[in-house]
């Protein structure tokens, strides 16, 4: 079984016996517990300690596992109404309220209840990432000399180098690294963009990308996205009509729609940029998810761009896991020492072991056998998803089959609710993200996303379309 879902139902049944004992009692030992439920002794191990963060046991070394007694007193509820009128009372000159909405992101991060089939993750599932791999990579890094030192602040050449050959086009002076390619974007926002201003994005879009512009007060302007990318004619009205000085982009299997930035687009997208003084953000997410049947990859925009008006940002972090958060930001002119001082202030530099372990992961054998091994799994898991939407849902429209990346992209039916479906898939076993929080103005049609990389394998995204079906005929 899948260690974390392991971890969950242990916890659970765990929890559903607790009344068993009285306050102080003590549990069965470990071992007793492993041979129990047939389980390893570090499920028992994290199952207790999930248990002991909820306050309902008590773990003591050596003696065993405890149920926590009950508190004599509550601790008195405190008033914090006050702070209603503080985080809103930013200045009566700010034009664009700045909450913090991170639903549309934990969506992807949360895990869903045990037996439930993922199509709503936005990471490998274990049996994919290079977990081998990484834990070498770690601990040979540990080893090097000065590995628990203080890197340079703009992160290790060696990696930077890495980074920019993969890039092109770009000096390894031009890469700064980063801890994930959300942080780096945040950097590029704060860098590029004024407070209380607006910034282009595609229509519809990374939910992320939609909370880090709003969190920093900025004011995010559609931009629609058709099978071809981003649509040019459309994007210079929006930087005439809005006076945006930066546009946020995904050229390579665009999120959520799975779309390629075609080729004559690309060189136009650049050139409307570069009159209206205005920087490209180019998230370049996954381009290590490329599928085993994808034809060459087009190069990053950064790559044909001498003027300085991409900031380039890749992640290390799709194509291994979701703890592997190494990043760079690329860019050209004045703006690299904006990025850099940005990134110094918020978080001064990136673990140092963090570092070496991403050197020693991408120069060993195994990094190339990982890639090919995805690509070939990606292809596999997307043409049973495809396979099993087309003869169990037909009436869900897929307009784009992507030839990379993790998920697809499916309209509804007109008059569908999508946030009932989401919730009638849950009851039905399948967890699935609506499409909503994608779009920043209001969407031109219900649409949901579904992730084939986050399941165990094809068998449960076969079983997973099936109750699908099911959770359709209740609400469609």
């Amino acid at each position: 079984m899948y260690e974390r879902s392991s971890v969950s139902e242990l916890a659970e049944e765990l929890r559903r016996e607790l009344d068993r004992y009285s306050p102080g009692g003590k549990l069965p030992s470990s071992r007793a517990l492993v041979e129990r439920f047939r389980v390893s002794p570090v499920t028992v191990s994290r199952a207790l300690a999930q248990l002991s963060a909820e306050g309902l046991v008590i773990t003591r070394p050596g003696a065993g596992a405890f149920r926590a007694r009950t508190r004599a007193t509550e601790t008195a509820a405190g008033d914090t109404s006050w702070q209603e009128v503080a985080l809103s009372a930013d200045g009566a000159a700010e034009l664009v309220p700045r909450t913090v909405d991170a639903s549309g992101v934990t969506v992807s991060l949360a895990a869903p209840p045990p037996g439930v089939l993922e199509f709503n993750g936005g990471y490998l599932h274990p049996s994919l990432q290079p977990e081998r791999a990484m834990a070498a990579a770690l601990a040979r890094a540990g080893r090097r000399p000065g590995a628990w030192g203080r890197p340079p602040l703009e992160g290790l050449p060696e990696l930077r180098e890495w980074f920019a050959r993969g890039i092109g086009g770009v000096t390894a002076a031009e890469v700064l690294i980063a801890a994930g390619g959300q942080a780096a974007l945040a950097t590029a926002l704060r860098a590029l963009a004024q407070p209380g201003g607006p910034v282009l994005v595609e229509s519809p879009t990374y939910p992320g990308m939609l909370a880090l512009a709003r969190a920093a007060g900025l004011r995010p302007v559609p931009v629609p996205v058709d099978a071809e990318g981003v649509r040019p004619d459309l994007l210079a009205d929006a930087f005439r009509a809005s006076g945006a000085r930066v546009f946020v982009c995904q050229p390579l299997f665009q999120n959520p729609t799975g779309a390629v930035l075609a080729p004559a687009r690309r060189a136009e997208v650049l050139r409307i940029a570069r009159e209206a003084g205005a920087f490209v953000v180019e998230d370049d997410f996954v381009r290590r998810l490329v599928h085993a049947d994808a034809g060459p990859l087009p190069r990053p925009l950064a790559a044909d761009d001498p003027d300085g008006v991409v900031v380039h940002v890749g992640s290390l972090t799709k194509a291994t896991s979701p703890s592997f958060r190494v990043s760079a930001l690329a860019a050209r002119g004045p703006v690299l020492e904006r990025l850099r001082a940005i990134q110094v202030v918020d978080s001064f530099f990136v673990p140092r072991p963090l570092q070496e372990a991403a050197l020693e992961l991408v120069g060993a054998p195994a990094w190339p056998r990982h890639l090919r091994t995805i690509a070939g799994e990606l292809q596999a898991r997307r043409t049973a998803m495809t396979s099993a939407l087309a003869r169990h849902l037909p009436e869900l429209a897929l307009p784009h089959v992507p030839s990379g990346g993790y998920h697809l992209w499916l309209r509804l039916p007109d008059g569908a609710d999508e946030s009932a479906l989401a919730a009638a898939a849950l009851r039905a076993g399948v967890a699935l993200t609506p499409g909503r929080p994608y779009f920043s103005a209001e969407p031109p049609a219900a649409h949901v996303r579904l992730s084939f990389a986050a399941v165990a394998g094809t068998g449960e995204i076969t079983e997973g379309v099936r109750r699908l079906r099911a959770a359709c005929d209740e609400v469609l």
